[in-house]
């Protein structure tokens, strides 16, 4: 007779917690993004990305300039750490270069 009561009290501590899933699940799926809240979201994001300090090989993207990377990643330095690039007035994307960012207190 104690069996039958230990395993209904289990099955009733299991049903306990499936519900309390469930409808922790139901809260979630209302509080997804509309479509509206996407561009916020996706802005969000990109000014993440812009803050982001640059990795230490970095690639240039169409219409950068060695100003707008020392800008956005935080090096003044770069045409002195980049010996390969002869004049700093020609970049092109896909150019390689190291990024050391300089920390600023």
């Amino acid at each position: 007779m104690a069996s039958v009561h230990s395993s209904t009290a289990l099955a009733e501590t299991v049903s306990w917690h499936c519900a309390l899933f469930l409808a922790f699940m139901l809260f979630l799926s209302c509080c997804e993004p509309t479509e509206d809240d996407g561009y916020a979201v996706e802005m969000v994001r990109k000014d993440m990305m812009m803050k982001r300090p640059c990795d230490e090989i970095y690639v240039v993207r169409e219409g950068e300039t060695l100003q707008t990377i020392s800008e956005k990643c935080g090096n003044p330095y770069i045409v002195e750490e980049n010996p390969h690039i002869h004049d700093p007035d020609d970049v092109f994307p896909g150019l390689v270069i190291k990024i050391t960012p300089v920390m600023s207190l």
